[in-house]
This record gives C-alpha cells, sequence and structure tokens, in this order.
C-alpha cells in the first residue's frame, strides 16, 4: 500500500465508544476521542493501543497506517494525526514510529500541536499537566506492549494543570508558533 501524502486527506476510521450509563457524567467527561497512527516500525503496536483506548472508553480515530509497507514514511501519518488533533476531530494522539523522535518532530510542525516523546509514566503524565501536551509519541523498538499499558493511560489520564506558572510558560511557547520569526 503506498502511504498518503502529506497534503493528502488521511482516511480515518472510528472505532465504536462503548456505551456508557447516563448517570456517569464524571466518567464520561473523561473520555476522548483519541487519534491513533503508526508507520511500518509502529504497526504492530498500534493494534494494541487501539484496543487498550477503547477498553478505557475512548473513541479511537485511525488515521492509519492500515497495512504494513516497508516505504512508508511516519510524517504521512503523523501531521494526519496533528492535523485531527489541530482541527478538533480528536482531543489528543498517540503516534508511533521506530524512535517516537521522527514522529515528534513532524507533529510538532503543525499549529496547535504539542507533542513529545515519553517512554515513561512520569513524562506522560506530566507532559499534559505542565506543558498540556496533545500528541504522545512512542518507540516501538523502545517500549513494547506491557510498558504502553502504563504510558498511554497515564498520558489520557491525566490533565493541564491551569496553574499560573504552566499557563505563563504555555502561552510564551504559543506566542513563539504564532509569530516564529
Amino acid at each position: 500500500m503506498a502511504s498518503a501524502g502529506v497534503d493528502a486527506t488521511p482516511r480515518l476510521s472510528i472505532h465504536c465508544k462503548p456505551s456508557q450509563p447516563a448517570a456517569d457524567t464524571i466518567l464520561e467527561r473523561s473520555k476522548m476521542r483519541i487519534a491513533v497512527g503508526a508507520d511500518h516500525a509502529g504497526y504492530d503496536l498500534k493494534a494494541p493501543i487501539v484496543e487498550l483506548l477503547t477498553a478505557l472508553g475512548h473513541e479511537v480515530v485511525d488515521v492509519g497506517a492500515h497495512s504494513v509497507d516497508p516505504n512508508d514514511d511516519y510524517p504521512d501519518f503523523a501531521i494526519a494525526l496533528a492535523r485531527a488533533v489541530a482541527a478538533g476531530e480528536a482531543e489528543r494522539g498517540v503516534m508511533v514510529c521506530g524512535s517516537g523522535v521522527g514522529a515528534s518532530v513532524a507533529a510538532n510542525k503543525v499549529r496547535g500541536v504539542r507533542a513529545a516523546v515519553c517512554h515513561d509514566t512520569y513524562s506522560a503524565h506530566q507532559g499534559v499537566e505542565h506543558d498540556d501536551m496533545n500528541v504522545l509519541c512512542l518507540g516501538a523498538r523502545i517500549v513494547g506492549e506491557e510498558v504502553v499499558k502504563e504510558l498511554v493511560p497515564a498520558f489520557v489520564s491525566a490533565t493541564f494543570s491551569g496553574e499560573e506558572r504552566h499557563r505563563r510558560r504555555l502561552e510564551k511557547v504559543l506566542a513563539v508558533e504564532a509569530d516564529p520569526a
């Protein structure tokens, strides 16, 4: 399968969100729409991430890859995922490539995206709490399925603290994004 071009409209597939009791409004607020993507190197780790997120009650937007193609390029999927997050089609994203680094670099080129490689649970939740990180990048050649079972829930359960010092720092980052010169 040929990889989608960077400017191509990503093909999205939605995994159904399990039904929840209407009275459970607190739990309902914590449920999100999360974009998930992977290149050929991260492909095998994507399905367990989708299963985990679905089991946690989240709705998953799958931006690809939808099959293994050793010639695909991580920017195609990282940018499709980042655009889905930036456009509000998903509240957060989880992107998997070989190391997580390339995906992070590519995703951060999209305005409104704050992506980081996190291979430990502290960074996975702290990046959200302090820096309002909205895309978690993982390296399938670095972490396995068992570690992902800790990283992904830490990321999706975290919320931005809103503390003055964190808002102040984020505003500085957003100012550079708005006027990079």
